[in-house]
């Protein structure tokens, strides 16, 4: 038998190139707002008063994902998944380009926060029908017995997309002065977006529709009203993915948002030397879905998430006092650490999502579910951390994992004794 990566190559390239732009958008935006955007769009008393406003329309993505996943969902479950996924892609991507042209607040006055609010949400929208379509478009062409490993292919996007942001920061930031990289360094990264999007969209055109979809519009007519039936049929199930994603957000922005502002301000590290830093840790959640992926086929997708969950909540006790011991050496350890852990919660999500909903309704369910656990997880966690470290200092900031491990195993829980009531 052939190699079924070898013969779904393209689907999974355009499964896999979404989401690494997805997580490359996101991400400069992230990196941006803890080292610039502050300063530059919003004026306040303090550094720390601008650093929790540039967060808050960090967040303000995590709100507006929600509507996209019904938005998204609804024409993904009626129309298809391939002509969703591009203008998801294409929204999420003009969104992100435009954000270099931005004026500042110096220049344009609340104009120009205003008009970053805005084009942040316009991310959120496109990004709210991101990842539940190229979960599905991975999950729903897998042979049988390979679905945890197709599962996996575009949550590589993380890592990868993590990489070519962070790494385009560190190199110009080495090029650029502090004052040029202020004034308009920062903006190159959302200028190269483009390139992304051009490939994506080449890439994303060219597939096909699934065949899980395919048989479900040849067996019944699509729903009328996705959203109406997820939440009529299937709203305790919607409830409980949406806790167990909330982990795998609270590390990744612990991991890479918050810490990289926590390290470069409170904590004083050298902006690049944290970069490089985070550059290396970031290969351990890369190494963390590849297992995960594996192991989801080997045993189940179920189990390892539980894994994963457990071992979140024993993170959180580790990560505050570790992140604040002033060895660079110890943060990376416990970034590392961290990483690979998410690579438990996250990785296996891809197929383990989609298998609590029918296909009628499956690209809204799992967008939903998904995004939804994003504000739990996501948005909440840099502001959570910054209040615990305002409250505590830096050893508190990690509590925020272990009620999210919690959470997450909580709703892993309740889905499968829900899954296990429904057969």
């Amino acid at each position: 038998m052939a190699n079924p990566f070898h013969q779904h190559r393209r689907i999974l390239v355009a499964s896999l190139v979404g989401t690494t732009i997805e997580f490359y958008d996101f991400y400069i935006y992230a990196t941006a707002a803890a080292l610039v955007f502050g300063p530059l769009f919003f004026p306040a008393e303090s550094p720390s008063a601008q650093l929790m406003l540039s967060f808050l329309s960090f967040s303000l993505a995590f709100v507006a994902r929600p509507f996209g996943a019904v938005l998204f969902g609804h024409f993904g479950d009626r129309v298809g998944r391939k002509s969703t996924l591009v203008a998801s892609l294409l929204l999420m991507g003009i969104s992100t380009l435009l954000i270099a042209f931005l004026p500042t607040y110096s220049t344009a006055g609340w104009v120009a926060p205003l008009l970053l609010c805005i084009l942040r949400f316009g991310q959120g929208l496109g990004l709210g029908g991101e990842w539940g379509g190229a979960a599905l478009l991975a999950v729903e062409n897998a042979p049988s017995g390979w679905r945890g490993r197709f599962g996996m292919i575009p949550q590589l996007g993380a890592p990868i997309g993590f990489l070519a942001a962070n790494g385009l920061f560190l190199l110009i930031g080495m090029q650029l002065s502090e004052a040029d990289f202020a004034a308009w360094g920062w903006r190159i990264p959302f200028l190269a977006s483009s390139i992304l999007i051009a490939l994506g969209l080449w890439v994303r055109l060219k597939i096909s529709e699934t065949p899980e979809f395919s048989r479900a519009l040849a067996h019944e007519p699509p729903v009328s009203v996705p959203i109406g039936e997820l939440i009529r049929k299937h709203a305790l199930v919607t409830f409980a993915g949406t806790f167990t994603v909330v982990a795998c957000f609270a590390i990744f922005y612990l991991a890479t948002a918050f810490a990289l502002a926590h390290g470069t301000t409170t904590l004083g590290y050298n902006r690049e030397q944290f970069l490089i830093t985070q550059l290396a840790a970031i290969m351990f959640l890369a190494a963390g879905i590849i297992i995960a992926g594996i192991r989801s086929d080997k045993v189940s997708a179920n189990q390892v998430l539980g894994w994963g969950c457990a071992a979140t909540i024993g993170l959180g006790l580790i990560f505050g006092p570790i992140l604040g011991s002033g060895s660079l050496w110890l943060v990376w350890a416990v970034l590392s650490l961290a990483l690979f852990i998410m690579g438990f919660v996250y990785g296996p999500l891809g197929v383990w999502l989609p298998s609590l909903f029918p296909a009628r309704i499956r690209y809204t369910g799992v967008s939903v579910a998904f995004n939804a656990g994003g504000i739990l997880g996501g948005a909440l966690a840099p502001i959570a951390a910054q209040a615990l470290n305002d409250t505590g200092g830096t050893p508190v900031v990690g509590l925020y994992l272990t009620m999210a491990g919690i959470f997450s195993l909580a709703g892993l829980k309740l889905a499968r004794k829900l899954v296990h009531n429904q057969t």
